[in-house]
C-alpha cells in the first residue's frame, strides 16, 4: 500500500474519531470505498456543508447551523426553565429522553485551574444574566458527577444565589434496572444520601 497514501490518511483521519481504533477505521474505509456512490459521496457531502455552516448558538452554546438553535427559536421551549450542561453531547442526550421540555445552556466544560479554565470561559456570567433577563424560575445543574463538575455546579450556584431562580440539580444514584453489587461506593453512596419515601 506505498502508493494509496490518500487512503491511508483516510483511515488515520477516521481513526482519530472516539470509538474508532485503527482496525475499525481501516473497516469503516473498506465499506466507505465499496460503496462510493451510496455512502461516501454523500458522507463526504454532508460533511463539507455542515464544516462550513457549523457554528454555536449564541444564546445557548448548542450546535446550530443558524444564529440561534431550534430549541432556543422554539417560543415553546421558554418554560422558565433552564438546563445547565457540560457539553453539547450531554444536551443531546437530554433531548433523547424527550423529558426536559425547557432551554439549556452549554458550558463547555468545567472549572479547571491546571487548565486555565475559569467563569468567563464557560459563560457563567452569560448564564447569570439569561437567568434575570429571561425570569428564569429553576436553573437544574445536569452536570457529571466528578469532583470538577460538582465544583462548577457550586461555584454556578453561588453565583447565582442573588436570582429568584430555584437551583437544583439531578438525582444521583441507583440507575434503572443496576445492581448494587455492581455498583462503585460512590454511586451506592449518593443514592443511600438521595433516597425518598416510597
Amino acid at each position: 500500500m506505498a502508493d494509496e497514501t490518500g487512503i491511508e490518511a483516510l483511515i488515520d483521519l477516521m481513526a482519530r474519531l472516539p470509538g474508532l481504533g485503527p482496525r475499525s477505521a481501516r473497516r469503516a474505509v473498506l465499506v466507505l470505498l465499496k460503496k462510493r456512490a451510496q455512502l461516501m459521496a454523500p458522507l463526504a457531502q454532508s460533511l463539507a456543508e455542515v464544516a462550513l455552516a457549523a457554528k454555536d448558538c449564541r444564546v445557548c452554546g448548542n450546535i446550530s447551523t443558524s444564529d440561534l438553535c431550534p430549541i432556543c427559536q422554539n417560543p415553546a421551549r421558554a418554560t422558565g426553565e433552564i438546563c445547565v450542561v457540560e457539553d453539547v453531547a450531554d444536551l443531546w442526550a437530554m433531548e433523547r429522553g424527550q423529558v426536559f421540555r425547557g432551554r439549556y445552556h452549554v458550558l463547555g466544560g468545567t472549572l479547571s485551574a491546571l487548565d486555565a479554565i475559569g467563569p468567563d470561559e464557560l459563560g457563567i456570567p452569560r448564564l447569570a444574566a439569561r437567568v434575570t433577563d429571561e425570569g428564569i424560575r429553576e436553573v437544574i445543574l445536569a452536570l457529571n458527577a466528578t469532583v470538577d463538575g460538582q465544583t462548577t455546579a457550586h461555584y454556578i450556584a453561588d453565583a447565582l444565589a442573588g436570582t429568584d431562580a430555584q437551583i437544583t440539580t439531578l438525582a444521583q444514584g441507583v440507575p434503572i434496572g443496576g445492581e448494587l453489587d455492581y455498583l462503585d461506593d460512590g454511586t451506592i453512596g449518593a443514592a443511600l444520601r438521595a433516597r425518598r419515601k416510597l
